[in-house]
C-alpha cells in the first residue's frame, strides 16, 4: 500500500464491549458511541491486517463529536493501543502501550473533529504485520486531569491509515 492509504475502518455498531463500555446509541439516524465524561470507557474491533499492508507506521484516525458541550477550550483525551492475535492466548489481554492525543469540541454540538494518533511500526503495534488479526482498542482517558469535556464524546467512525 501507498502512504496514506486506509487500511481499515469500524463504526460503532461493529465494536465489541469491554467490561466499562460507552454507551450505543443515535442521534439523528447516525449510530455513535457515548464515551462519558466521569469514568474511562473503552471498546475494542477485531481485524485482519490487509495482506497489502507494506509494514510502516499508521495513524489511527478518531471521528468525534460532543453531546452538547460546545465549549472549545474543553478537551477529551483518548488511549489507542494494539494487539496482535499472533502467539497471544485469547484468555488474556496483551495490548502494547497505549498512544494517546485529545481533541476539542468544533463549537456546534453535532460537527465532527478528527484526531489523530501516530503509531510507529514494531512495539507500538504489538508488532502487527500483514495477515495477522489483531484488536484495536479504544478508551477516553476521563479520568485524566486535563480531561474536562464536560458532556458525552461520540465516537462516530474509526480508520487506520499507512504512513
Amino acid at each position: 500500500m501507498a502512504s496514506g492509504d486506509t487500511l481499515c475502518r469500524y463504526f460503532p455498531l461493529s465494536a465489541e464491549f469491554c467490561a466499562v463500555f460507552p454507551q450505543l446509541y443515535r442521534r439523528n439516524y447516525h449510530y455513535v458511541l457515548g464515551f462519558d465524561a466521569a469514568t474511562d470507557e473503552a471498546c475494542t474491533w477485531t481485524d485482519i491486517m490487509p495482506r497489502n499492508y507494506a509494514g510502516g507506521g499508521v495513524t489511527v484516525y478518531l471521528h468525534i463529536t460532543d453531546a452538547n458541550d460546545t465549549t472549545a477550550a474543553h478537551a477529551s483525551y483518548w488511549d489507542v493501543s494494539f494487539e496482535t492475535a499472533v502467539g497471544q492466548d485469547i484468555d488474556s489481554d496483551g495490548f502494547a502501550a497505549v498512544q494517546s492525543n485529545h481533541a476539542h469540541p468544533n463549537g456546534t454540538s453535532g460537527i465532527e473533529v478528527v484526531i489523530s494518533i501516530p503509531f510507529t511500526n514494531g512495539a507500538q503495534m504489538d508488532s502487527v504485520a500483514a495477515g495477522d488479526k489483531f484488536r484495536l482498542k479504544v478508551n477516553r482517558d476521563a479520568n485524566n486531569g486535563s480531561d474536562d469535556w464536560a458532556n458525552d464524546a461520540e465516537l462516530l467512525a474509526v480508520e487506520i491509515k499507512e504512513t
